[in-house]
């Protein structure tokens, strides 16, 4: 298995997927010196914590600066001194790497925006569980979305085959936002959650079930 230090030496050009996978597998226990102790607002206006990985052996871990992230709300920018960062890790790959021990979990591309249901369709619903949607994690959604003017979110899992569920928050709970909003809401929350996690928007008038976040 390459280094992370090896890793770090390959042009840009050349990574590709396969060099993702190994850069993110190789991650974990590479060195790290954490470059300023304030997160850092990044161009897609998220917080950053901002790190130089694979420098002194005698530096943290990433491993244990994600376990201090995961509870934060705060995503990880590796050697963001480049003209781009290495890399860029969401929050939801954060806390999916505490929870399951890796930081991207293959499924197919999830959905975003708006759920559509056609009538008569079939639905499978029920409340996320904790191992789905962690208690830390939901705090710091809520305290996203406090700091919206949002204090009393609803969510409810949605699946039209019982395979695959959409994580869906009750419209009326966000203050009933436009339609043509739908989808930038649901990719801004997607920002807190794993990336095979497919977040919607749904309203509590086509579903019935939904649940206090």
């Amino acid at each position: 298995m390459s280094t992370i230090t090896e890793l770090l030496e390959t042009d840009v050009e050349k990574r590709d997927l396969e060099w993702e996978k190994s850069f993110l597998k190789a991650l974990p226990q590479a060195p790290a010196r954490v470059l300023n102790p304030d997160p850092q607002e990044g161009p897609d206006h998220w917080p950053y914590l901002l790190v130089e990985a694979g420098a002194s052996q005698d530096d943290d871990t990433i491993e244990n600066v994600v376990g201090w992230l995961s509870t934060r709300g705060i995503g990880l920018a590796i050697n963001p001194s480049k003209p781009s960062p290495d890399y860029v890790l969401t929050y939801g790959m954060i806390w999916n790497f505490r929870e399951r021990g890796e930081f991207l979990t293959e499924s197919s591309t999830p959905k975003a925006g708006l759920f559509e249901i056609k009538d008569g369709q079939q639905l499978w619903v029920g409340a996320p569980s904790q191992q789905f949607l962690p208690p830390y994690v939901r705090q710091v959604l809520k305290q996203f979305l406090a700091d919206q003017g949002i204090y009393t979110a609803k969510v409810l899992m949605v699946s039209t085959d019982n395979k695959h569920f959409d994580l869906c928050f009750s419209v009326e709970s966000l203050k009933s936002p436009p339609a043509h909003e739908h989808s930038n809401i649901a990719e801004a929350l997607s920002w807190f959650l794993p990336a095979h996690y497919a977040v919607s928007l749904l309203s509590e008038k086509t579903v019935q079930g939904f649940v206090a976040l």
